[in-house]
């Protein structure tokens, strides 16, 4: 197909050029609603508060001027507009205090906490036998001093921070020199005792 051919133009037509080219018309068609003023409006600019979606038609003069001058609060008390900005930080949508929503509105919210993006685990149901109790936490293994500080106290491996803390007390108890009066061994025994037990701590195991 030659450039020159009248089929050419019509196949470069582009409808929203069609559409842009109408508003342009349109909008060099309205006169400015400046009071007084005759020249085109050519330029929009908002109507104001619970007038969203609607313009204004200015020249280029007075829209400057309506910009400069324009408030968006116009006509609110120092309480509203403070409550506008409190609602405009969650998007002026309701909310609900922790622990106050309602209970169907608390049923019918996804369980976030399982969910993962992309995955298929975030289309399927929690499993309706799932029980917190079912959950065991995995084990972390010790590292050599951690082990040795545990055998010290005579514990397992297994031993929990609760557990780490009655079995010290225990033997802070038992082995304090004041307890066994002055013994020597029973000393040394009470200083491995909170040596273990402080290493355990800094671990972060009790």
């Amino acid at each position: 197909m030659k450039p020159s051919s009248k089929y050419f133009d019509s196949i470069r037509i582009n409808p929203g050029g069609k559409k842009r080219k109408k508003r342009e018309e349109e909008t060099a068609s309205q006169t400015c609603q400046w009071n007084g003023c005759d020249k085109p409006g050519t330029h929009k600019a908002p109507a104001g508060r619970d007038r969203e979606g609607q313009y204004l038609h200015f020249c280029l003069d007075h829209v400057r001027e309506y910009n400069k001058n324009y408030n968006y609060f116009s006509g609110l008390s120092d309480d509203e507009i403070a409550k506008f900005q409190k609602d405009a930080v969650v998007g002026n949508r309701p909310t609900w205090k922790m622990g106050t929503a309602r209970v169907e509105d608390a049923a019918a919210a996804p369980i976030f906490s399982d969910l993962r993006s992309g995955s298929a685990r975030s289309m399927r149901m929690r499993d309706p036998n799932w029980r917190p109790d079912a959950y065991v936490r995995p084990v972390r293994k010790l590292k050599p001093l951690e082990a040795k500080a545990m055998s010290t106290l005579g514990l397992k491996a297994t031993a929990t921070a609760e557990d780490i803390k009655t079995q010290y007390k225990a033997l802070v108890k038992k082995h304090h020199p004041d307890a066994n009066g002055g013994d020597r061994g029973s000393e040394e025994r009470f200083r491995e005792v909170v040596q273990a037990y402080q290493l355990l701590k800094t671990a972060g195991l009790c």
